[in-house]
């Protein structure tokens, strides 16, 4: 295996198109990051100059020790799997998998062996002679993810791989791929749109927004810190909720939503925070399991009740999504099951003072974030 280098990679194309700016970070050897943003934001462009499917207009891409920007994809020691599988309809899995050993001229033996051992890692051995029509879109995944086990590269690149299937497997697979990467203890380069899959897979994350990178950063801390609105509202299902208003006051800090007269009293740990921004309008934005129905049996000790008007409510079985808003503000709450009111009805949710993130309106950075976690590389 092997360290993955980006180092300034920029890419334009003929038509000007800027689809990549900049990017550099660092892919540690036996590690997995994926890249994840919406559609259009270069994740995708990013992982095939890794590949050497698409050239590199500026910038240096490093596998190992080598500068692979003029190396043929052959000869970069990758192996990438594919959204569509890519499979060759008229071999069997076994001609499938073995097919790159051939064209490489592997003795006869050390195919076998080396088919055997991914279809034994797999747990596809009992399907080797079948041939593709005959195969479930579960067991197609794993036969192009053993075709490149098989090759033993330096570095797996996934594009979307689980998009093809349905909810179920795509869950069942996350969790294959992620013990595969563990067995292996491989470098792997995932790439998806899907949040959930890059949570629950990656030892960092990589997020994306039109061909910038907007942080880098390991699942649980960027989650818990997200350096902008963009990241904040991205990563999290449902998105953090974000409150438009300002800050007031004088000897204690508030933040007031003029319209409706919502008003957070903000507790010492804000003061020195927000000081600067008194009589200036910012965003609040705090996330749905971080609300409470004030009348439960759990609540926080560091509280605001806010009082709204019910919506929706959607039982999800072991939680309740609860819709409300404030005015013009819709405000999303993930809560335990329980009664609630009838939509229509005033709902009293109370807001964890201690999980509060506020973004400046104009740049969208997160307020109080230090200059040194804005790209945790």
């Amino acid at each position: 295996m092997a360290k993955v280098e980006l180092d300034n990679v920029r890419k334009v194309y003929d038509n000007g198109h800027v689809a990549v700016h900049q990017a550099s970070f660092a892919i540690e050897d036996g590690e997995l990051v994926v890249l994840v943003g919406p559609s259009g934001c270069g994740k995708s462009t990013t992982l095939r100059m890794l590949a050497g499917l698409e050239v590199v207009t500026e910038g240096t891409i490093r596998i190992g020790d080598r500068v692979v920007n003029e190396v043929p994809p052959k000869d970069r020691d990758i192996a990438m799997v594919f959204q569509n599988y890519a499979l060759y309809p008229h071999m069997t899995v076994f001609d499938n998998m073995a097919f790159g050993l051939k064209l490489r001229k592997y003795p006869k033996d050390e195919i076998k062996k080396r088919v055997q051992q991914a279809a034994e890692i797999l747990g596809i051995e009992p399907i080797l002679d079948r041939k593709p029509k005959q195969l479930s879109g579960g067991q197609r995944q794993r036969v192009a993810v053993g075709r490149a086990i098989v090759r033993k590269p330096q570095v797996f690149l996934f594009d979307e791989p689980l998009s093809n299937l349905d909810a179920k497997l795509r869950v069942q697979m996350r969790t294959e791929i992620a013990k595969l990467h563990r067995r292996l203890d491989a470098t792997m380069v995932y790439v998806t749109h899907d949040q959930v899959e890059a949570m629950t897979m990656g030892d960092r994350i990589v997020v994306m927004r039109d061909g910038h990178i907007q942080q880098i950063d390991s699942p649980l801390h960027l989650y818990n810190h997200p350096v902008n609105k963009f990241v904040a509202g991205f990563i999290g299902s449902p998105s953090m909720n974000f409150i438009h208003g300002e800050i007031v006051g004088d000897i204690s800090i508030y933040f007031k939503k003029q319209e409706n007269g919502l008003s957070v009293e903000l507790n010492n740990d804000y003061k020195a925070l927000l000081s600067g921004y008194r009589g200036k309008k910012i965003t609040l934005g705090i996330r749905p399991e971080d609300l409470y129905v004030f009348d439960s049996s759990y609540v926080p000790k560091s509280v605001v009740e806010v009082d709204l008007v019910l919506d929706v409510v959607e039982p999800m079985g072991n939680e309740i999504f609860v819709y409300a808003r404030s005015g013009d503000e819709g405000i999303v709450a993930r809560v335990a099951p329980q009664t609630l009111p009838n939509p229509g009805e005033t709902i009293r949710l109370a807001m964890d003072l201690t999980k509060l993130h506020f973004f400046d309106v104009e740049t969208e950075q997160a307020i109080g974030l230090a200059e040194s976690e804005t790209l945790a590389a």
